[in-house]
């Protein structure tokens, strides 16, 4: 039987420590981020998928590329992006790149369109930074026109038009599984849902219930735009250990590190340990604890946004790979099954409430049907 519920994992590749606290090489960094992949496939989670970054402390700047080396030694997990920076690059090579990819895995491929949230890639491959909007709405729509496999004819204001043009190589079966990622942005989940395509909701800070009217918005926009049901994910940090407080130790000095250097290139404060502990906390958007912790509030957050995956970011900053190893076991062994369990629970008592609440609504049917006969 076909699982109701997905769960993966998710990385940027960031570079990490070794044991002895020396930064590793990007090269090594790739070699681990393979073997943490295949492990996640052992342990039978749905998705693996590698972010692209273009900056010193991230090592996967072609993440097709390693997922083509993942694809080779892995069975059933799907494999993707998270996400494809599309504003800067080219939608028909992204295209061909994942459809390849599929072929490759066997039909195993998907990919996650964004507009990330750093912007390193609009220089260094020549894209003006006024235009971020612009270049992402017009490569969106172009893709859009992609995933039909049909000769496409094609024209927009930044990039040469297509005539009549076929696209290779094919995905071999049905469509190539596409998602938008967004962060926030109410207009980018109805752009998300104009193009009847899955959402990934980015939520990595405050509480995961903000984003509830953005699920609820999306699913509205699709019914307006005539476009079937499509499933709504969540991606998020995290990390697992054996005790709350064991995650929350080994965690922060690395979390510190990442977060403290991006807030200095965007303006922030230095990062408390309070605020790590808040965000660690029941409503915040970091999923850092033991087993029965992180269960829990996974299953809280996909209850409240009604999202049927969630993908735990599982890199972070310079966590070792033995850290990142030993919560991956965590997550697929214990984590993933109590989630499982703690959603078929509440999905049974709804089904009561429903039953329930039919039940009444007939029988209130029924009476008033009597009083109308005069019985």
């Amino acid at each position: 039987m076909t699982e109701r519920y997905e769960f993966g994992l998710d990385t940027f590749g960031d570079v990490t420590a070794a044991p002895d606290g020396t930064v590793l090489p990007h090269a090594q960094v790739l070699r681990n981020l393979v073997e943490e992949a295949v492990l996640a496939d052992r342990l039978g989670l749905d998705f693996f998928g590698i972010g692209e970054h273009h900056r010193h402390e991230f090592a996967v700047s072609a993440p097709e590329v390693v997922l083509g080396a993942i694809a080779g030694r892995t069975e059933r997990i799907h494999l993707g992006s998270a996400v494809t920076v599309l504003s800067s690059d080219d939608p028909v090579r992204v295209f061909q790149r994942f459809a390849t990819l599929d072929g490759l895995s066997g039909g195993r491929a998907e990919v996650i369109l964004g507009r990330g949230s750093f912007i390193e890639s609009f220089p260094l491959f020549g894209f003006e930074l006024s235009q971020y909007q612009e270049l992402f709405e017009e490569k969106l729509n172009l893709f859009a026109a992609l995933l039909d496999q049909e000769p496409v004819t094609w024209a927009g204001e930044l990039r040469p038009p297509l005539e009549n043009q076929l696209v290779f190589p094919p995905v071999e079966h049905g469509r190539l599984k596409t998602w938008v990622g967004v962060g926030g942005s109410p207009e980018s989940v109805v752009r998300a849902a104009h193009y009847g395509l899955p959402l990934v909701l980015a939520i990595i800070g405050g509480s995961p219930a903000r984003f509830a009217p953005l699920a609820e918005l999306y699913r509205k926009a699709l019914a307006q735009f005539g476009k079937p049901a499509q499933p709504v994910a969540i991606h998020s940090p995290g990390f697992i250990a054996d005790t709350d407080q064991a995650a929350l130790d080994t965690l922060w000095p690395h979390y510190q590190v990442i977060i403290d250097r991006i807030g200095r290139e965007r303006g922030w404060g230095a990062v408390t340990r309070e605020h790590f502990e808040s965000e660690a906390s029941e409503h915040g958007a970091l999923y850092a604890g033991s087993p029965e912790t992180v269960a829990r509030k996974i299953a809280s957050a996909m209850r409240t946004i009604g999202a049927v995956r969630f993908d735990l970011k599982y890199s972070n900053g310079t966590l070792p790979h033995e850290a990142m190893m030993g919560s991956i076991e965590r997550y697929g062994s214990e984590v993933v099954p109590r989630v499982r369990e703690l959603l078929a629970e509440a999905d049974a008592a709804d089904a009561e409430l429903d039953a329930a609440a039919a039940l009444a609504q007939a029988d209130r049917a029924d009476a008033g049907a009597n009083a109308e006969r005069g019985e």
